[in-house]
């Protein structure tokens, strides 16, 4: 049996585990070393890749990175996840503002650590990244559009950290970014539109605010056939192997999502078209195993 002290302490771990996201930050890693192996680094073998010391040091910066960011945007948005999500403020709560300030502190300052084991340019990147992260949960994140782009340029940035240290230039990578890019913004803002309940009560100034339902609609549809379009040309004009299978699923399911969004005027049919590009973004990093599973086995 667990001590009234050892249940505390399993509390709190949860409830932090809850604040920092940490299965978002288990895929990101996943990502990044799946992105290296397949599409920065495809000249070099698994074993390189995997046992890179210096891309170990990215890697953890980048997730003490994100989880600070959690963290302090947690912080900022402590009223609005009451209205919106009381379940999961609920198990946040679990974990005192001071706590998660000196954990926000101690992540950040570990980031710089690991950051630089590989180069001064490595610290100065984390640097800004930290300050952009905290930058935009405290001015930017109440603005229409430009919250929403911010957002989406932070999330894709751990791969930009990669990107910059393998120095692969190939257009085939861009393609990629755009792509997720695109997706991520989705991403915001339906969540805009599935938040806008607290977002209203609070004044943040998003799209779904300031501008309204509609037209969040209209260009949540125009950003979704970019998205398609990208993935069309990812298809036709690129070697990606049997990934192929995963982009003419994500365009289907850019369909479907575009059918539902018409048609949906609560928060819980806001939460089915998150979950349908949540899906989408997950399986993209598995499926980047299909770009050649035959290599895979020979590079090892």
């Amino acid at each position: 049996m667990l001590s009234r002290r050892q249940k505390h302490i399993l509390i709190k771990f949860f409830g932090l585990f809850s604040v920092v996201r940490g299965y978002n930050i288990l895929v990101v890693v996943i990502a990044q070393y799946l992105a290296s192996v397949y599409i920065f680094a495809p000249s070099k073998t698994i074993k390189s890749v995997l046992f890179d010391p210096n891309l170990l040091m990215l890697v953890l910066a980048s997730s003490a990175t994100i989880a600070a960011g959690y963290i302090i945007n947690n912080f900022y948005d402590s009223e609005k996840d009451l209205i919106n999500k009381p379940t999961k403020t609920m198990l946040d709560r679990l974990v005192s503002q001071n706590t998660k300030l000196s954990f926000y502190f101690v992540l950040n300052f570990s980031a710089l650590v690991f950051a630089s084991y590989v180069s001064f340019k490595a610290v100065l990147f984390f640097v800004l990244y930290i300050f952009a992260i905290w930058f935009y949960s405290h001015r930017l994140k109440k603005q229409p559009i430009i919250g929403n782009i911010v957002s989406a340029i932070l999330t894709v940035t751990p791969f930009f950290a990669i990107f910059i240290y393998y120095q692969n230039f190939e257009l085939v990578v861009f393609a990629h970014a755009i792509f997720l890019f695109l997706l991520v913004s989705m991403r915001e803002l339906t969540k805009d539109l599935e938040n806008i309940k607290g977002d209203l009560a609070l004044n943040y100034r998003t799209v779904p605010v300031v501008y309204g339902v509609k037209i969040s609609k209209i260009m949540l549809t125009i950003v979704a056939l970019f998205t398609s379009a990208t993935a069309i040309a990812l298809i036709l004009f690129f070697k990606i192997g049997q990934m192929y299978y995963f982009f003419y699923l994500s365009i289907f399911l850019l369909v479907v999502f575009m059918v539902i969004l018409w048609k949906s005027n609560t928060k819980t049919h806001y939460l089915i078209l998150h979950n349908i590009l949540k899906f989408i973004i997950v399986a993209g990093v598995f499926s980047i195993l299909l770009i050649d599973i035959s290599i895979v086995l020979n590079r090892i």
